[in-house]
């Protein structure tokens, strides 16, 4: 059966993305679908670096406020609706464009991951929760790290509801979390993956940038609406990176100044996590310079040449 035509344009934040990947749509006929977990929720724009109104009425996007805060998006639930919209977009005579820089969801589409089918179990993830709340996320992930490494070093510790999912699955089947993470062999898609790179010093200092233009065009209102609407600050949406910076400030328990030097230290610590998913020796990516100024023309020949 023919593999049916994909374009994934991966890379870490702030790189440029999603410029690249409006162009590129815009060119070709494509609709683009999100491989950033981040952008999944409703109300949470400016610190997730959403792609504005403007942006996305020039291409149709997908996978973009699909869910509300307090709600729960499993891999699993990503990866089916992906393969569903990748399908529908072909089969309207487009091309669809998997675009992101959250390397697990880029993987578990483009790899055919079989994610591991082991359903929750209230009981014990309460101990865990509970776990959590008395010894420390550092704690729970330093946990993971002695049954599972290689899941650990993928896992970023402060996001304790994936390192409670992994445990979970470690003492539910005995395996470890990262063996059960099967490929259904090679890649279902004709797939082409355009990476964009930029010397770390460059990035960081668009990292920096971004994160200041954030508050400049109101973070704080942001996480402020968030917490009105009724969104608990423990939420695993709320206690993601700048969120969390937001709502110690509103608390009391951080100046502004003091929030924006922590985003920018541990965004580039996620930036460097990003790079072990997507590694400029992986054969599989042709990788780019971001800041070139001729790199419309030089991806738009790639896919020409993909397309021939």
């Amino acid at each position: 059966m023919m593999k049916l035509p994909l374009i994934a344009i991966i890379g870490p934040t702030a790189v440029g993305k999603t410029e690249l990947s409006l162009q590129l749509a815009e060119r070709f006929n494509g609709e683009i679908i999100s491989s950033d977990s981040r952008l999944f929720y409703r109300g949470m724009n400016i610190g997730t670096a959403k792609p504005s109104a403007e942006e996305m009425a020039r291409v149709p996007h997908h996978l973009i406020d699909v869910s509300n805060p307090d709600e729960t998006w499993s891999l699993g639930q990503f990866q089916k609706a992906a393969a569903k919209i990748i399908e529908d977009i072909v089969g309207r005579g487009k091309i669809p464009f998997l675009v992101g820089g959250t390397g697990q969801y880029f993987r578990a589409v483009t790899e055919g991951w079989l994610p591991p089918e082991v359903k929750a179990d209230e009981r014990l993830r309460g101990e865990l929760e509970k776990l959590n709340e008395e010894k420390g996320k550092e704690w729970l992930h330093a946990k993971l790290t002695m049954l599972d490494s290689v899941a650990a070093e993928k896992i970023d510790y402060r996001n304790v509801r994936r390192t409670i999912r992994a445990l979970e699955v470690i003492m539910t089947t005995g395996k470890k979390f990262s063996s059960q993470r099967k490929q259904s062999g090679e890649s279902p898609y004709n797939l082409l993956t355009i990476g964009l790179k930029r010397p770390r010093p460059e990035l960081y200092e668009r990292v920096d940038l971004r994160i200041e233009q954030m508050f400049e065009a109101g973070l704080l209102d942001e996480a402020q609406n968030l917490l009105d609407a009724g969104y608990a600050a423990d939420l695993p949406s709320m206690s993601a990176l700048g969120y969390r910076q937001c709502i110690a400030v509103l608390n009391g328990e951080m100046s502004q100044d003091e929030a924006i030097v922590q985003m920018k230290r541990i965004t580039r610590v996620f930036v460097r996590r990003q790079a072990n998913w997507f590694k400029e020796a992986d054969e599989r990516i042709t990788w780019f310079y971001a800041g070139d100024a001729g790199l419309f023309i030089q991806t738009e020949e790639k896919i020409l040449e993909w397309l021939s």
